[in-house]
Formats: structure tokens, sequence, C-alpha cells
């Protein structure tokens, strides 16, 4: 039901209701992004499930605790970890949109969006204040995307290398 609305929307009604601060944000941020990690984490389990080293393990005796930790946890860590690497974009970018809109985190706590935000009327006269925390989450959101993809690649579960 969740990953039903989109999730800057979702976010905005959470803060809505709870009102702004870092507390809040941060609660909203794990509400809105729990659901994709566990959709993606159930169907590799799901897949790794059928695996023949699964199976051979069950064929041997292994116990599911053992399975589980031994063989099943170590496929799915890499697509963990890709996951949240290539959330902390869609975070950031939620976070920026919730305080530009004045909803996200409160002042004097520094924010990108809060500035971009508090400055972007002005931006004829004094284009700098507003075009720099601009061009910071533009970069930090482009950084961690370009990490996340070079993690998917190196951690790629049967890569031709």
């Amino acid at each position: 039901v969740m990953m039903g609305f989109p999730s800057l929307m979702l976010a905005i009604v959470l803060m809505v209701v709870l009102g702004p601060g870092y507390t809040n944000v941060l609660f909203t941020m794990v509400i809105v992004a729990w659901p994709f990690v566990c959709r993606l984490v159930r169907a590799r389990v799901l897949q790794l499930r059928e695996a023949e080293f699964v199976t051979a393990a069950r064929a041997v005796g292994a116990s599911d605790r053992r399975i589980m930790f031994r063989h099943i946890l170590p496929h799915v860590s890499g697509p963990i970890i890709v996951a949240f690497t290539l959330g902390i974009p869609a975070t950031i970018f939620r976070e920026a949109g919730l305080s530009f809109l004045g909803i996200g985190i409160l002042p004097p706590t520094p924010s990108w969006g809060q500035m971009i935000g508090e400055y972007y009327q002005q931006i004829h006269t004094l284009w700098h204040i507003a075009v720099f925390p601009a061009l910071a989450l533009g970069l930090a959101i482009l950084v961690f995307t370009f990490t996340g993809n070079g993690l998917e690649d190196a951690l790629a579960p049967g890569s031709d290398r």
C-alpha cells in the first residue's frame, strides 16, 4: 500500500501531520524508504532459496539458521548495500524538497533546500546565494548516484569479469 503513493507526496503528508523538525524528517525518510528495501531483500531471498548451493547445504544437514547466515545473507548483502547507496540521493532530494517547502528541517540547522527556498526569490539580484546551494545539492546527488552505480557494477552477482 505504501508503494502505491509517490514517495515525495507521502513524505509531505507525514511532515504535515508530524510537524517540521530534524527528528520528524528522519522518521519520515525511514518510513518512506523501507518498503523498497524490504521488497528488494524479499525478492532476492526468494530467488536464493531455490539456488543449488542452498539445496546442497540442506542436503548435508545444515540448519535453517546456518543456511541463512552462511549462504543467503552474504549474497543479499551486496544488493542491500547498493540499494542504500542509491537511496541516499533520493533521500537527500526528499529532505531538500521538504525544507524548501518549509516543512523540513528548521533553522538554525542548515539545509540546502532551506537555503534555496529562502533566497530563490532574490535570484535576480543575489544569484550566488541560491545558486551555490543548488549546485552543491546537485553535486552531492550526482556523487552518490555514481558511487551507487559503481558499487552495483562491483557487487553485481554473475557479472562477466
